[in-house]
């Protein structure tokens, strides 16, 4: 049975069903039981089609391809060491020949135009860029540097209010482009494998209970705030993030079982599929605006939350987002099992839910009370 030399193979390790998020590979058959796998990258089950598809990808496979038939033609043992020793070869080849003073931000600008992004992604990457922008010490491929990656990591803490997760957010994005480059020969180091950045620590969730919700539904507002507050009441009955509760549409995103209507999408994030409950107090918002909920920006939203925060005496930051870890905690708070809720919000991994979903005192008290009526 012929083999092709080289193929690119997706999630060989399962990865997917667990994080949402696959390896990409490109697979050198050498022989029997003799393969060489080459890891080139991560994505979604979604993203898959275009990566594969991706004009650097290709090349690649072409130039192991290449190596692979000239072994094959010389006579060559086709062990892993001899592809590996080719390799060598064309990386001496090309030492002298690298355009070290390539615009690095052009080369990010070039390769985000290529990817076929969601809206969200996009902002996030073109914000990386004009933040690299402004930076101004990164500017060529020569620039980078391990030492320029920690001097870019000090200047992104210094300046700003910028949490630990968001500047790791910042540095992961650009980690994505000095790998292509390295993979792709056009520079000899990432300078990530030799700099290690932290993650840091998210601030600690504080939901809204059940209480202040109620407290939140009732306060009297007008106009915009009320709007927003409307907006928040909705994402909280439903656990919709604010991207998806702008492009919601009633007629083609629900379907009623019972008596209870359910949105059935996929998020426009991640591209994953979620399927929750209209609950009342969404359902009253949607009656309110004729099933057509109002539109505003993330920030706007933002901003007159934190109005509303203040109109409703709470000792907690509102945003938008809160109002999804809302969800999470009063579905916990009700007994709904975590795969559900992970379901519910969307999530492809219920890790990312138990996070959302704190264990409440009064749940553990109401569980324990039930175990000891049983235990004699």
């Amino acid at each position: 049975m012929y083999k092709k030399n080289v193929t690119v193979i997706f999630d060989r390790l399962g990865a997917v069903k667990k994080t949402g998020r696959g390896k990409v590979e490109i697979r050198v058959y050498l022989d029997r039981n003799v393969r060489k796998y080459i890891v080139v990258g991560e994505t979604t089950k979604t993203g898959w089609l275009s990566y594969q598809n991706s004009k650097e990808l290709q090349l690649q496979v072409e130039k192991y391809d290449e190596i692979v038939r000239a072994m094959k033609t010389l006579g060559e043992d086709m062990t892993i060491e001899n592809f590996n020793a080719y390799l060598e070869d064309e990386q001496a080849k090309k030492e002298s020949k690298k355009p070290l003073q390539r615009n690095f931000i052009e080369f990010m600008r070039e390769e985000v135009r290529r990817e076929k992004l969601r809206d969200g992604t996009l902002r996030h990457k073109k914000l990386v860029i004009e933040t690299l922008e402004c930076y101004g010490k990164i500017r060529t491929l020569a620039d980078l540097t391990p030492a320029n990656i920690r001097a870019f990591d000090r200047w992104l803490h210094d300046t700003g209010e910028r949490t630990e997760v968001t500047i790791w957010n910042y540095h992961k994005r650009i980690k994505k482009y000095t790998r292509i480059l390295k993979l792709n020969e056009i520079i000899d180091n990432d300078p990530y494998e030799y700099c290690k950045i932290s993650r840091g620590h998210s601030k600690p969730r504080t939901p809204l209970t059940e209480q202040e919700l109620l407290k939140m539904r009732k306060v009297k507002l007008i106009d915009k705030l009320d709007r927003v507050r409307d907006l928040f009441i909705f994402a909280a009955y439903t656990g919709m993030a604010y991207a998806d509760v702008q492009r919601f549409n009633f007629k083609e995103m629900t379907h009623k079982i019972g008596r209870l209507y359910y949105i059935d999408s996929e998020r426009l994030k991640t591209g994953t599929e979620f399927y929750t409950p209209i609950l009342k107090p969404a359902m009253d918002v949607l009656k309110k605006y004729d099933y057509k909920l109002p539109r505003i920006t993330n920030q706007k939203a933002n901003d007159y939350l934190h109005v509303i925060e203040v109109q409703c005496g709470f000792k907690k930051s509102l945003t938008f987002h809160l109002a999804r870890h809302s969800f999470a905690t009063l579905a916990l708070a009700h007994d709904v099992p975590i795969e559900d809720i992970s379901r519910m919000l969307g999530h492809s991994d219920i890790k990312t839910t138990q996070i959302y979903c704190k264990i409440l005192k009064t749940t553990v008290q109401r569980h324990s009370e039930a175990l000891a009526s049983r235990i004699l």
